[in-house]
Parts: C-alpha cells; structure tokens; sequence
C-alpha cells in the first residue's frame, strides 16, 4: 500500500492543531471533534500513518483544515508575511548597499566586496559536510544520537558517524536513519549522496542563471515546476507543489492546507541569497522572502531571512560570526517567536561553557511544543552552535548536529555559515572534505556529478553579474 507522506489529510490535521496553537490560534474546539471522531495525533517522525483513514475521516480532516485557517490568530499583527510589513516592524532593517545613509553618521555596507570563488568553494563544502554529519542520525530523539556516539569515542561528533564499534543491541534499539546509513556513515561515504539540503541551493543557483537576482515567486515555482521532481518534495514544499498542480497561485500556495508553512524548508533554500550579494544583508533578505513565500509564512520566512542575511554579511569575510548573527537579527521582527528564540540560544551560548547543557535547555523550552523539522527551533540551535564555536568550522558542525532536532539541515547551515568565514577550502580540516570526494550527486538540472569548484565558479559568476 502506498502512503504518500506529508499531503494525507489525516495526517495534516495533527500537525495543523499544533501549528495552530503556536501561531495566536485557539484549536481545541476542532482538535475534540477530530478526537472524537476517532482521528489520531500526527506521526511523532514519519511524513504518513501507517494505516489509510476511512472516507468520513479523510473527508473530516478536510473540513477541518478549511475550518483551522479561518480561525483568528492574535499574533498577526507581531508576525507579518508580507515584505513592507516586516521591514515596518524591524526598526535596525539594514542599509542596502545601493541606498545612501540616512544620517551623517551611518555608512552603508561595503561597495560590492570583492569575494573569490575559493570562499564559495569552501561555503559549499561546508554545507555539504555538516548535512552528511547530520544524515545518518536524521529523525533520532536526542538521547539517541548521543548514545550512537559514546562507544565509538565520537562525543561530541568531531567526524563523521561510524557503526564500527557501536554495540548490536543499541543500533536495534535506535537504528540509523534507514535511507542515508547506506551513504552517509563514515565507512560508506564515496562522494556527497543526494540530499535536499543541497537540492535547493542547486535550484537558486539555477534561479539566478535564468531569471537573475530580479526573479519574483512565480519564477521559483515554474522552476520547480520544471526541474524538481515531486518525490525529492517534503514538508511545506511538497504541499505548495501539489497546491500549484490545483491550480493555486503564490502566495496562497503558501497558505492552503499547509500546516509545515514554518518548518525550516525555506532556510535550507536561503543560501544562495546570501552568497550572491555580499556585503548587503537587506538584498539577500529581500531575496529569500521572494522564494520562501512560494512555500512558507512569518517565521519560516524570518528562517530564510536571517540566514541569507548572516550569510551576505560572513561572505565579505570582514565580521565575525557574532557580528555576523546580529544581523542576521536585524531583518527578523522583534516581537516574533523566532526572534526571541534565537536571542535566548545566544543568551545560553554565552551563559554556558558544556554545549550539552545549551542543547538540554533549548530542548526544555521548545522540543514539546514545536515538531523536529520546525524553524523556530532549528534557527535557535544553528545560532547556539556558531556562537558557542566562535564560528569555528569543525565546532561549529558538531554542534550543530549534536543538538538533535532536523540534523543534516542544521549541520548543513552551520557548516556553510561556518566555512564561509574560513575563507578557502583549504582551510577546513580534510577529513570532512576528502570523502566529498569533490562530487555531489543530485536528480536536479544537468548538475549530478558537478564538483564543489565548478558550483564555487557558478556562484561567484551570479555574484558578479550585473
């Protein structure tokens, strides 16, 4: 039997009750009648439910849907999607690039850095590493990642997974994640194995080769359209593919039926924004509004904002990561969750001095509430890391992915944002590089097999293009 995960409406009734509480909207009412009714929570890990649901309870969790996004949300005016709105709501917005300074005393950012594709080569290694430390332990709860690690002496993880020398009762208890243990795990890796999390930084780069930094959210989706297949879709992503099949425009794509609309989707897309305009924060924020809204609202794209805004301010290699993570602050409202989630994971990276101890806190505060794969958390995580590293490639990574929750994507950020400051390939340790093998894999575009310094060279050019 086929259950296609992440667009069952039995299994998006679950997620929306949740979703619906954290965004300012009151459930319970529908949340009983689904009870009552016989319907179930959403699955804690998996995309679907093992069983399909009768009629009457698909047709229900329809209604219900329909019912949950018309309900008020007393965060609305705090928590903004649309653009004006936002920048409205973030008094220290960053100075484009192109505007004069609005006071005698401000200056503008740099006049277009010159940055070289050896600092690209190394942001996409780096991605690339920190997302395949992170995949064999995708979808663990916490206590199991740390457990896979101790007997191998590999706590906190300063190289890649190994089964060697992990005891046979733990991997049944807590078995690798079943798809990437085959190409992820230290003695199997030979060369960067497909992952979403450099999927979409291919896609953006495509993006920029056809429609330039101008493309609107239209361009996103037809490219999708075009060179995503739908099964290499999760989450929000595959929700607003199905959502364009119907026929329904962005941003409402974004809307319909969409309870991931702020898991951490659009951050894994904002890379590429950030890369491509050094030195200009606000460009590269205004950038991955454009491709986050295609599929996600507040903060899922704050997510995507503030991570294409630290990326474009890292990527001159004149700031340090605390520097370069405030702002990233500066495009995200003040008054949102997310913002006052990541203030408080740098609190606890400053506070304390054992990363465990960061990790433990931030999973008190957030794991009940929020799914594994959802921004609000993740973002907290992948600041705590780079802060608590000061920035350093190999820490910040183990980090990363030591904090649990959405492993390779948290890995990946962390490690580009990481290896963007590095500045050159060569200065990250070869033991994460070699087995990259200078080769990613991947079903998007012509780009299966391309090298890490041919896609260097591609993003330096988008950089450079007027």
């Amino acid at each position: 039997m086929l259950r296609l995960t992440w667009v069952q409406p039995e299994d998006l009734i679950g997620h929306e009750l949740r979703q619906a509480a954290l965004d300012g909207r009151e459930p319970s009412r529908i949340a009983n009648r689904w009870r009552a009714a016989g319907g179930l929570d959403a699955p804690a890990r998996s995309g679907a439910s093992p069983d399909r649901a009768s009629r009457y309870l698909r047709l229900l969790a329809e209604d219900l849907l329909d019912e949950l996004a018309d309900l008020p949300s007393s965060l609305t005016d705090h928590e903004p999607t649309d653009l004006a709105a936002i920048r409205a709501a973030c008094p220290d917005w960053p100075t484009p690039r192109t505007a004069a300074p609005e006071s005698a005393t401000e200056t503008t950012t740099e006049t277009t850095p010159e940055v070289t594709p050896d600092r690209y080569e190394a942001a996409w290694l780096g991605r690339a590493a920190g997302c395949l430390l992170g995949k064999p332990v995708e979808k663990l709860p916490l206590d199991a990642v740390r457990q896979l690690a101790l007997p191998t002496g590999n706590w906190p993880p300063t190289t890649y997974f190994t089964a060697k020398g992990v005891p046979e009762d733990l991997l049944l208890t807590h078995p690798w994640n079943r798809r990437s243990a085959r190409t992820s795990l230290a003695e199997n890796i030979d060369g960067m194995p497909e992952d979403d999390d450099l999927n979409y930084p291919l896609l953006n780069l495509l993006l920029l080769q056809r429609h330039g930094r101008d493309f609107d959210t239209a361009d996103v989706a037809r490219l999708w359209l075009d060179e995503l297949p739908a099964g290499r879709t999760f989450t929000a992503e595959r929700i607003a593919y199905r959502n364009l099949l119907t026929g329904l425009e962005p941003p409402h794509t974004a809307r319909h039926r969409n309870p991931f609309r702020e898991w951490i989707g659009a951050l894994i897309r904002a890379d590429v924004h950030g890369w491509t305009n050094p030195g200009d924060p606000a460009a590269a924020a205004e950038q991955a509004h454009r491709d986050a809204t295609l599929t996600h609202t507040a903060n899922g794209v704050y997510a995507a904002m503030f991570v294409a805004a630290v990326i474009a301010r890292a990527a001159t290699g004149a700031h340090d990561v605390h520097d370069c993570l405030a702002t990233g602050l500066r495009v995200v409202p003040p008054a949102s969750r997310l913002h006052r989630a990541v203030r408080h994971a740098l609190e606890l990276a400053h506070e304390h001095e054992d990363f465990d101890t960061v990790v433990d806190h931030l999973h008190a505060t957030y794991a009940a509430a929020h799914h594994w794969v959802h921004a609000v958390p993740n973002t907290a995580l992948v600041a705590a890391a780079l802060t608590h590293a000061d920035g350093d490639f190999t820490g910040s990574v183990s980090r990363a992915v030591s904090g649990g929750w959405d492993t390779d994507s948290g890995g990946a950020t962390a490690g580009s944002v990481a290896a963007l400051l590095a500045g050159h390939p060569g200065a990250l340790p070869d033991h994460w590089t070699a087995p990259l093998k200078n080769r990613l894999a991947t079903s998007v575009g012509d780009f299966n097999g391309t090298g890490f310094d041919t896609l260097a060279q591609l993003t330096h050019r988008e950089t450079v293009r007027p």
